[in-house]
């Protein structure tokens, strides 16, 4: 029987895995076993009763917590004339138009989000199979193709995330950073899972939201108590 790291025997003593955790208490274990090194991402993952193989039990949306998530967001625009303006007045990092999708072929996609307007989804829909499997192709859906391109971009720089269920029927989100108060983090915590219990596919049979765990970049997952959900 292989040993327990050191750091795995803490964890062992300190986080009960048949255990359903409120959500302050799962938040100071992860504080108390935090790295000093640098400030863990604090992560929501969602199991849900679905299978996204299908149209109709497909669960994807965006939604805006309320703390803000810590993170520099860099964001491209693809935008011409006045709404180009807009969204370098709004802060985008990158703006443009058949020149912007020239350097997304040539390899340079290390952006956050893609938003454009009407307009340029004919040059968009150029970079399907680059942005597509990456999930950065803007959707009119997430409010990603848009007139208001100054709006979404400051949405997206102001702690907008996306949350989309995986092959396995599981929703991962960052919620902020260990840093963040409590009440903050708990904020973002009820934002991102009313989000997604209110994008319930009309396809989904059974218990909807299965199991909710907490956890942070290099600490435990800690079951947390499903009635910490309204709705599930």
């Amino acid at each position: 029987m292989a040993k327990l790291s050191k750091k795995q025997k803490v964890l062992a003593e300190k986080v009960d895995a048949d255990k359903l955790y409120g959500f302050e208490e799962a938040l100071a274990l992860l504080k108390d076993l935090a790295s000093k090194k640098f400030d863990e991402t604090v992560e929501v993952a969602m199991n849900l009763g679905v299978d996204p193989r299908h149209a109709d039990q497909m669960v994807r949306g965006m939604v805006s917590l309320p703390s803000g998530t810590g993170k520099t967001v860099k964001v491209a625009v693809f935008a011409k004339d006045a709404k180009a303006q807009e969204a370098l007045d709004a802060g985008a990092d990158k703006v443009g138009a058949e020149d912007l999708m020239e350097d997304m072929q040539a390899g340079n996609l290390d952006y956050d989000r893609v938003i454009a307007s009407p307009d340029m989804m004919g040059v968009v829909g150029r970079l399907g199979k680059l942005l597509g499997p990456k999930g950065l192709m803007p959707n009119p859906k997430l409010g990603t193709v848009t007139p208001n391109v100054a709006q979404a971009v400051k949405d997206a720089k102001g702690g907008q995330v996306e949350f989309r269920v995986e092959k396995q029927g599981i929703i991962h989100s960052g919620i902020g950073k260990l840093s963040f108060k409590d009440e903050d983090l708990k904020a973002n915590f009820k934002a991102l899972t009313d989000a997604v219990v209110k994008a319930k596919p009309s396809g989904a049979k059974g218990k909807y939201v299965r199991k909710i765990s907490l956890t942070s970049t290099m600490g435990p997952g800690i079951k947390i108590d499903m009635t910490e959900v309204e709705g599930a």
